[in-house]
C-alpha cells in the first residue's frame, strides 16, 4: 500500500470528525484543563468494541441461538449488527481520527472455529488484516479473545460449566495467537467473566425468571440435551470454569508470543453497601471479584470496566440518591465512579491496571462529553497518585448491539445508521480527541 493510500485513508476518519457541525460540546478550558495532567511516557489511548455486537451475521454462535429461541428476553436479534465485519476498515479510520493509540476489539471464536477442530483460516486471515490495517497506521491492537460469545457447540458441552472446555478454549488462543500475535500489542482472555456472578448473587443465587426454559428452547433448535452461556446456567461453575480457562489460555498465548503482556477484564461497578446492604456487599466481592482479583494478581495487568455507582440494600440494589448524574436508566453515573474503581482494583490486585472499557449509556451527547473529560481528569488523579494506570479505553466506538437491551442502549463516540450503516461521530468524538491531543499522545509502539 502506498504512502499516498495511507495518507487518504488515515485522514478518512479525522475528516469526518473534524468537519463542519463536529465542534466540541464540552465547556472551553475543560479539555486542555484535565489533557495537561503529567500521563506517563506510552499511556495507552483509545476506544474499545466487540466482535458479536458490531460484526453482524455471528450465526455460529451460542448467542445468536439465544437472541431466536422461543422465550428470549432480547429486546433486538443482532441481525447484521453494525455490518463491522465488512466495514472493519472504516471504524479503524474513525479510531485514526480521533488521534487514539489503541483500538481494543475481539476476535469471534465462532467465526475463527465454527465447529470443533475445525480452524478457519479465511476468519484468521480477516482479523489479521484488521491488525495490519491498525499497525499501518500507527494504531496498536489489544485483542481479546473472548467477548461472551462463544460456538454453539460449546454451549451444548454445557459452556465454561464444563471443565474440559477451558483447555479447548486454550487450544484456540494458541492457534490464534500464532496467526496474529506478531501484530498484537496486548492481549485479553475474556472480558467481564465475573459479571454473571455477580448478577446471580445479587439475585440470591436463583435464575433469571423462564432461564431454564429459554436454555431448553436453545437446546432442543440444536437438537442437543443441555445448552449454557454466559449468563445462562450455573453462574459458580462458570466461574471457576472460566478462571481456569484464562491460566491455560493465558499459558497458550504467551507460548507464541512470550513478550506480549497478557491480562483479563472485570465487571467492577463502584459497589457501596448501603442501609441493611452490608452482608449482601460482602457475599458480591466474596463470589464475584476476590476469585478473579486473585487470579488477575499473576497476570501483565488487569482491565478494570466501571460504569456506574451501586449500593447494596437487604435485597438487592438500592435507588440512586439525588443530586448525582444519573445514566439513561437511572444510575449513579458520576465521574469519580472511575478512581474509586481504579484504586479499589490496586488495594486487592497489584498488577498495573488498564481502564479497558468506560463510558455511559445517555442519548445526550453533550452529557457524554462533560462525563468523559470528568472522568479523564479523574483518572489524571489516580496517575498523579502514583497507581500504576496503563492507558483508558473508551467504550465504545460505535453504537451498537447491547445483548439483551437490544440497540436502545447508546454508549458510542459514533453513530451508526440501522438500514444504511453509515457512520456518523458524534461531538463527544471531538471531545475525545482533544483530550488526546492535549495529553500529548504518542503512535507507533508496538506493545503496551
Amino acid at each position: 500500500m502506498s504512502t499516498s493510500r495511507r495518507q487518504v485513508i488515515g485522514g478518512f476518519g479525522a475528516a469526518l470528525i473534524a468537519g463542519q457541525g463536529f465542534a466540541s460540546s464540552a465547556a472551553p478550558g475543560k479539555a486542555s484543563a484535565s489533557a495537561k495532567q503529567a500521563w506517563p511516557a506510552g499511556f495507552v489511548w483509545g476506544v474499545a468494541t466487540a466482535a458479536h455486537q458490531i460484526e453482524g451475521n455471528n450465526v455460529n454462535s451460542d448467542y445468536w441461538v439465544l437472541e431466536h429461541a422461543r422465550g428470549s428476553k432480547f429486546k433486538d436479534q443482532s441481525g447484521d449488527a453494525c455490518d463491522s465485519w465488512n466495514r472493519w476498515r472504516e471504524d479503524v479510520d474513525l479510531v485514526h481520527g480521533m488521534g487514539l493509540t489503541a483500538y481494543r476489539f475481539s476476535v469471534e471464536w465462532a467465526r475463527i472455529e465454527p465447529e470443533r477442530g475445525h480452524f478457519s483460516e479465511a476468519a484468521l486471515g480477516h482479523y489479521r488484516r484488521m491488525c495490519l490495517r491498525c499497525r499501518e497506521v500507527g494504531i496498536m491492537p489489544i485483542v481479546t479473545f473472548h467477548h461472551f460469545t462463544s460456538p454453539r457447540w460449546v454451549a451444548v458441552m454445557g459452556g465454561f460449566e464444563n471443565p474440559a472446555v477451558a483447555s479447548l478454549f486454550a487450544r484456540y488462543c494458541e492457534r490464534t495467537a500464532r496467526a496474529l500475535g506478531d501484530l498484537i500489542g496486548a492481549a485479553c482472555t475474556m472480558n467481564e467473566p465475573n459479571a454473571q456472578v455477580t448478577s446471580y448473587v445479587m439475585r440470591g443465587y436463583q435464575p433469571y425468571p423462564g432461564e431454564a426454559n429459554v436454555a431448553a428452547e436453545a437446546a432442543r433448535s440444536l437438537g442437543a440435551e443441555r445448552f449454557a452461556a454466559y449468563f445462562l446456567g450455573d453462574a459458580l461453575k462458570a466461574r471457576d470454569g472460566c478462571l481456569k480457562a484464562h491460566v491455560l489460555a493465558t499459558q497458550a498465548i504467551k507460548s507464541v508470543v512470550p513478550g506480549l503482556k497478557v491480562g483479563l477484564t472485570l465487571a467492577l461497578q463502584d459497589l457501596l453497601p448501603g442501609p441493611g446492604g452490608a452482608e449482601l456487599h460482602r457475599r458480591v466481592f466474596d463470589e464475584a471479584r476476590g476469585p478473579f482479583y486473585e487470579a488477575a494478581g499473576a497476570d501483565d495487568f488487569v482491565g478494570v470496566q466501571p460504569y456506574m455507582r451501586l449500593r447494596t440494600g437487604p435485597d438487592g440494589y438500592l435507588p440512586a440518591p439525588a443530586g448525582v448524574p444519573l445514566n439513561r436508566y437511572g444510575a449513579d453515573a458520576s465521574p469519580d465512579v472511575l478512581g474509586a474503581v481504579v484504586r479499589e482494583a490496586h488495594r486487592h490486585c497489584k498488577a498495573p491496571i488498564l481502564v479497558s472499557e468506560h463510558g455511559i449509556d445517555t442519548i445526550d451527547d453533550r452529557q457524554r462529553s462533560v462525563h468523559l473529560e470528568a472522568s479523564v481528569a479523574v483518572l489524571a488523579q489516580c496517575v498523579a497518585e502514583g497507581l500504576p494506570v496503563l492507558g483508558y479505553l473508551h467504550w465504545s466506538l460505535l453504537d451498537n448491539f447491547e445483548w439483551s437491551s437490544g440497540y436502545e442502549p447508546r454508549f458510542g463516540l459514533v453513530a451508526v445508521d440501522r438500514k444504511s450503516f453509515v457512520r456518523t461521530p458524534k461531538p463527544s468524538a471531538k471531545a475525545f480527541r482533544d483530550i488526546v491531543a492535549g495529553a500529548g499522545a504518542k503512535r507507533g509502539r508496538n506493545r503496551m
